[in-house]
């Protein structure tokens, strides 16, 4: 990739650069004529930032078949975006700052290494598919079976998928990898496991949940590969909250779950023994029970969120005592029933 790169660079006379589909930089050529500070923070930390990434991918370089010229703007140098396509698929980008010289015509001589650096991405992309299964199994002897070769540290997820998929998204960014043959044994359905680097975990789910338009669940990072198998069952009931809990979906990360890294570790018939203690509340008195405990107890704010009078809020607390046999001026009490709705958001429907 080096070499097509320095290839590129001789034949534009341009200052050249080479990232994946995430703008992790992959190559750079050398430096000819002024250099801006995007350019200059891509190569010394090795990926653009979200900001950058917003107003490049706002000229729809993503979908874009030939080179794109992007004008410069303050402190920004004007440069032409060539996306690195192949069948079809943006694997990356090539980005060569605008000196004036860049004609159509120039453009038009780098095509064929243009063609050869997407077809090497294609590849690579292809060659993602890891036996994940056995690499996040709970047993040594089966982990150890599992050729994986990876730097930590790492962070597992999980991916619900619609249907079974014949092979990873080829536009995974570089370093991450997939198995899609992956069956969540729980609700014998289909899933996504993948394996990324910690830093991108999160950019990784938000664009398999924009693929397939469904949950996701991020494991906690681990500096040990060999331990990526803790993260996976992180993962796994991070997508189960994503699922049931609206203010944690679509895409759920366990280091955000609070409470719900306890519940969601319970066993279903757990689980149900402890939604019980609130099975007696019809839905619009658990609602404002909920409200009320999340808000501490503060009856005013609570009141307000719900859009009720407080003395409508004083009598659903008060049925809700008489229903449930809970005195919600009881710390114990109050953290009971607080749990037990919890936990009846992580039950089957």
């Amino acid at each position: 990739m080096q070499d097509i790169v320095d290839e590129i660079s001789r034949l534009l006379d341009a200052s050249v650069t080479l990232e994946d589909r995430s703008f992790n930089l992959l190559a750079y050529g050398a430096q000819s004529g002024d250099i801006d500070r995007v350019r200059q923070e891509s190569i010394l930390r090795r990926h653009a930032s979200d900001e950058v990434r917003a107003h490049f991918e706002a000229y729809g370089i993503a979908t874009a078949t030939g080179p794109v010229r992007i004008p410069g703007l303050s402190g920004l140098l004007g440069r032409v975006c060539v996306p690195l396509r192949h069948e079809g698929v943006t694997y990356g980008y090539l980005w060569a700052l605008e000196s004036g010289e860049l004609t159509d015509e120039r453009l038009a001589e780098i095509a064929p290494l243009v063609a050869q650096a997407a077809a090497l991405l294609a590849r690579q992309a292809r060659g993602r598919h890891a036996p994940l299964r056995q690499f996040f199994s709970a047993d040594p002897a089966v982990r150890a079976t599992a050729r994986v070769d990876v730097e930590g540290p790492v962070t597992a997820l999980a991916v619900r998928t619609p249907t079974a998929v014949s092979g990873p998204p080829r536009t995974l960014p570089r370093g991450v990898l997939a198995d899609p043959d992956v069956t969540d044994t729980a609700v014998d359905a289909p899933l996504l496991a993948v394996l990324a680097p910690a830093g991108q975990a999160a950019h990784v789910a938000r664009l398999l949940h924009k693929l397939y338009g469904m949950a996701a669940g991020i494991g906690g990072p681990r500096d040990d590969p060999g331990e990526a198998w803790q993260s996976w069952r992180e993962a796994l009931l991070a997508l189960r909250v994503a699922e049931h809990v609206g203010r944690h979906a679509p895409v759920a990360d366990w280091s955000t779950l609070g409470v719900y890294r306890l519940l969601a570790r319970l066993s279903p018939r757990d689980l149900a023994d402890l939604a019980a203690e609130s099975a007696a509340l019809t839905p619009g008195i658990a609602a404002s029970v909920e409200t009320y405990l999340d808000h501490a107890g503060q009856v005013q704010e609570t009141a307000a969120v719900l859009g009720v009078h407080r003395q409508t809020l004083y009598y659903r607390l008060g049925k809700a005592g008489r229903l449930t046999g809970l005195d919600l001026a009881d710390g114990e009490d109050r953290l009971l029933l607080h749990l037990s709705l919890k936990a009846a958001a992580l039950l089957p429907s």
